[in-house]
């Protein structure tokens, strides 16, 4: 007889908190564990996603939104930000009621706040939105000395350049010049990147797609060993390092590789 197989592809999404942790637990030789255990599992849990986000690895987060822009200012500007250009993503809807109403609205559906978002990518300037003639013209990200070093930072033009300032609660997008009067009512293209969300009910599942069971598992169990298995925890480590590394190869979109060789004059 035939082999069955599930016709199911849904594991990732199944597979519930209380259970990583406790197959995470098994892996350091504990079994039964005690409501201390879970609290603190699920606390590493947030942790190692924490860590995740310092590498820059969670690429399924990345996001893309317009939004729009006026003349000689911008959009939902924060109020402490004097309106030079600043657009302002807060970390969560429920910072305060100002916030949220200050969170630059998307015009992509079905997007309407964003919030959550700790580093923007990239940035583009966007006219005839929607149109056969739509257009981009690529932004250039400077660092806080150039923007600093900017002589007019009000002066009017169609924008070139932009400043990301990342905070606690919020982070900012600052453009130069200030959108003219050709420049009003067209769009900034951004994308950016999420955070992973926290990991909340035992019974949810993790905001990570299924390439990433092997490494959090690994990761969790190697978080856990520091605490209650340290005699394990060098070759826990090895073991999540190794997932993390495999997952990390697998994970994004490849793209065509161009190898240039380097000229080097030593005498010149």
């Amino acid at each position: 007889m035939a082999n069955t197989t599930s016709s199911s592809y849904s594991f990732d999404q199944d597979f519930s908190i209380d259970e990583i942790i406790v197959d995470a637990y098994e892996r350091i030789g504990l079994v039964g564990t005690a409501g201390h255990q879970l609290k603190t599992a699920r606390r590493s849990l947030n942790i190692l996603f924490q860590e995740w986000g310092n590498r820059g690895i969670h690429f399924w987060e990345v996001g893309n939104t317009n939004i729009n822009i006026i003349e000689g200012s911008a959009t939902n500007v924060d109020a402490t930000d004097e309106g030079m250009g600043v657009y302002t993503f807060y970390r969560n809807s429920v910072d305060s009621a100002a916030a949220a109403a200050a969170s630059p609205q998307a015009t992509t559906t079905p997007v309407t706040n964003i919030y959550g978002i700790t580093d923007i990518l990239n940035v583009t300037y966007r006219q005839n939105y929607n149109t056969t003639s739509q257009s981009d013209i690529g932004l250039t990200k400077v660092a806080r000395d150039a923007y600093a070093a900017t002589a007019n930072k009000a002066s009017l033009g169609t924008p070139s350049q932009y400043w990301v300032q990342r905070f606690i609660d919020k982070v900012t997008i600052t453009i130069y010049p200030l959108p003219n009067s050709t420049a009003a009512d067209n769009y900034l293209n951004v994308y950016y990147v999420k955070r992973i969300q926290d990991v909340g009910a035992y019974s949810n599942a993790t905001d990570t797609p299924y390439r990433f069971i092997p490494p959090m598992i690994s990761g969790l169990s190697y978080y856990l060993s520091m605490k209650f298995a340290p005699q394990r925890t060098q070759e826990l480590k090895l073991l999540y390092e190794d997932e993390f590394a495999r997952a990390l190869s697998e994970d994004g979109s490849a793209a065509s590789t161009y190898i240039t060789p380097k000229t080097y004059y030593p005498n010149i």
